[in-house]
């Protein structure tokens, strides 16, 4: 009743409301189990190096660069026909991790299609969310929706923390073949029920026209902010978890746990994230979720240098945890597009666009990444990634509120 009473505060009556939720949680736990294991398979089976990773992450996020093209050729379905596109195409990309061999280009193949379909629902879940919104609760949405998917991530971490554990109590190495399989056919269990879950979605309402591509200059500066945060955080979602593995030495089970940290705050604080954005603004979220991300940035990159090893791997491990909690301020800028926009059409087109263009830069990063790392080390990798950044943090300083934001902060005030 609880819990019924939460969803109605927040949503609009919707049929497609609790199967949409129930799709984002079996989606987070085959997510976590995925993410889970990811970059130790790369590193301990595919044997893929620092320099590697850079370019494993290039092919990999080459669908989001494309995304807006790829949903252009699916412009007149409806956006919860599109939802369930994408849910199958990670479906088939975990499906080839777990039945096809270990060869480098075969692996980042089925990345790539797993890839394609986690950022076709990208926008679309996000659209969708905002859509079966009240008025005014669009941030709390967006929270709960990444809160759902968080819990089911910290569940997909945390089996694959037990998994690997178990299998070292059983003389089974970390680096055996026979983990990740087991993981890779759990995550695939998962993605068949989320599939299955979404094809009960019923299509509502008329097809949304979606453009070819879409910009407009009142957007302008939230392009500019997905060009820069998306730099950013690539640096960090590529490389981050490597460091950890190459350069300290974490097994499988240790950056699973890590994770299933990083998913437990975002599941908590996340409904929290959102209604500060409604409360305070999404432009001060984003100044200040920025700011302290060049903080993070600076104790990645130069821990090492100040402290001991073991005090410097878990100022490591504690920034890498931190990065992901001020992270998800970064729903604020799509709060910050649903105010602007004029229609739904012309957010979710957007927001596309939007992930589109930051891709653009991203996957310059990830190639340029590696070879900076491989170069001249971490320090400066992750002096990029804050002065990236820096520059974020001007471009949101430059955005102006609405009229409108301001009277419901002032009426909030009032009451």
């Amino acid at each position: 009743m609880i819990i019924r009473e939460r969803l109605n505060s927040i949503y609009k009556s919707d049929s497609r409301r609790n199967k949409f939720l129930l799709v984002i949680l079996f989606s987070g736990l085959a997510y976590g189990f995925y993410r889970g294991v990811q970059d130790n398979y790369l590193a301990q089976i595919i044997q893929i190096s620092k320099f590697e990773r850079g370019i494993v992450e290039f092919f990999r996020e080459l669908p989001g660069l494309f995304l807006v093209f790829i949903l252009a050729a699916m412009y007149r379905f409806s956006e919860s026909k599109v939802f369930k596109i994408g849910t199958a195409i990670m479906l088939l990309g975990t499906l080839g991790l777990l039945l096809i061999g270990t060869s480098k280009a075969v692996v980042i193949l089925f990345m790539v299609i797993f890839s394609t379909g986690e950022h076709i629902t990208m926008p679309i879940k996000s659209s969708m969310s905002l859509d079966m919104a009240k008025q005014g609760k669009g941030g709390a949405s967006l929270g709960l929706m990444s809160s759902i998917s968080n819990g089911g991530n910290i569940i997909g971490f945390l089996v694959v923390t037990v998994i690997f554990a178990v299998l070292g109590k059983m003389g089974i190495p970390d680096d055996s073949i026979v983990g990740f399989k087991t993981v890779f056919f759990i995550a695939t269990l998962l993605l068949v029920c989320s599939a299955i879950i979404a094809l009960a979605i019923k299509d509502q309402g008329k097809p949304v026209k979606r453009s070819k591509i879409y910009f407009s200059k009142k957007f302008s500066k939230y392009y500019m902010l997905e060009i820069f945060y998306g730099a950013r955080k690539q640096i960090f979602l590529t490389f981050a978890p490597y460091v950890l593995i190459l350069f300290y030495g974490a097994d499988t089970s240790l950056v699973a746990l890590l994770l299933a940290i990083c998913a437990g705050f975002g599941m908590l604080l996340a409904p929290v994230i959102g209604k500060l954005i409604d409360r305070l603004g999404y432009k001060f979220i984003m100044v200040t979720d920025t700011l302290l991300l060049m903080v993070v940035c600076f104790f990645y990159g130069y821990a090492h240098r100040l402290f001991s090893p073991d005090v410097a791997f878990i100022v490591v491990c504690v920034n890498f945890v931190l990065d992901s909690i001020i992270s998800m301020a970064s729903m604020a800028s799509k709060v910050y597009v649903q105010d602007i926009a004029a229609t739904q059409e012309e957010m979710t087109a957007t927001i596309t666009t939007g992930i589109s263009v930051n891709h653009l830069i991203s996957v310059m990063v990830a190639l340029l990444g590696g070879y900076i790392w491989q170069q001249v080390g971490i320090e400066m990798l992750f002096t990029l990634s804050g002065i990236l950044g820096l520059i974020n943090t001007l471009f949101a300083l430059t955005i102006k509120t609405p009229m409108r934001e301001v009277v419901v902060k002032e009426a909030e005030a009032r009451a």
